[in-house]
């Protein structure tokens, strides 16, 4: 019987199984914080939907109100004030007339004239008429400050009427509204109340500041604020025409006035 070695060579390692290699996972934080993000983003949109959802005839209630008041003040300016305006434009005519007449006329006649204004004529209403009927229209307005201005004219115990329909005049910055706080000034300095005259006069000089109304306005405040001993606000009224308005009219005498009011005050 033949017997056969088995001979380990030199160096010679068995072979074992591979060893399996784990891979460690490698975990990218922005790629984790953008689904946070998502997630978060798709749980507001869920809970938004939700809100629109519940809320949903109470917000086309909303539209609906917003829309139905736009087309309300859309249909009040086109068919009540533009129509109203147009009618009283035509019911203003007779009115115009004769209050440009008594403009131009002096004595009882003016004061007459004015009256007709103010009442109406020829089947046509007059001031105080268009004033009320026509109120919130430009027509309405105007005339509440020709009414104003009439009562002005006539004076006597018309000059509270004079300062409610001048007060009621709404002009914004126009020249009109500057006329009409003046107005105001002159009927409380013919009532005997130049007190409360002065900081109207500042007002119409401060309205619709210009080269003709405004240094006109800061005279007429300062020489009233001079009556009523107030000499710092007449001071300052003529200062301000000195500094910017040489080429007035009310330059030279607000010169004058301005050193007898700086006299006063030492």
């Amino acid at each position: 019987m033949t017997t056969m070695a088995t001979y380990n060579k030199r160096g010679y390692k068995p072979k074992t199984k591979p060893e399996k290699i784990e891979k460690e996972e490698i975990f990218d934080d922005s790629e984790s914080t953008t689904a946070e993000v998502f997630s978060t983003l798709d749980e507001g949109a869920n809970k938004t939907e939700e809100w629109l959802e519940k809320n949903q005839k109470t917000l086309i209630i909303v539209v609906a109100v917003i829309a139905i008041g736009a087309l309300c003040a859309w249909a009040y300016s086109q068919f009540v004030l533009e129509p109203k305006q147009e009618e009283a434009v035509s019911e203003t005519t007779e009115a115009n007339k004769y209050y440009d007449l008594a403009l131009n006329s002096t004595g009882k006649e003016k004061d007459s004239l004015y009256t007709l204004a103010l009442e109406g004529v020829n089947g046509k209403f007059g001031l105080i008429k268009i004033s009320e009927e026509y109120s919130g229209t430009d027509v309405g307005n105007i005339a509440t400050y020709q009414a104003g201005m009439a009562y002005l004219n006539i004076g006597g115990d018309k000059l509270q009427k004079a300062i409610d329909y001048l007060k009621a005049y709404d002009g914004g910055d126009s020249v009109l509204q500057s006329i009409a706080q003046a107005g105001i000034g002159d009927a409380l300095v013919q009532a005997g109340q130049a007190g409360d005259a002065v900081s109207y006069y500042m007002n119409a000089a401060e309205t619709n500041e210009n080269e003709f109304t405004t240094p006109k306005y800061l005279l007429k405040a300062a020489q009233v604020a001079l009556t009523t001993g107030d000499n710092s606000t007449a001071v300052k009224a003529l200062e301000r025409i000195e500094e910017n308005y040489p080429n007035a009219e009310e330059f030279k005498t607000a010169q004058v006035l301005l050193g007898q009011a700086q006299a006063a005050s030492n």
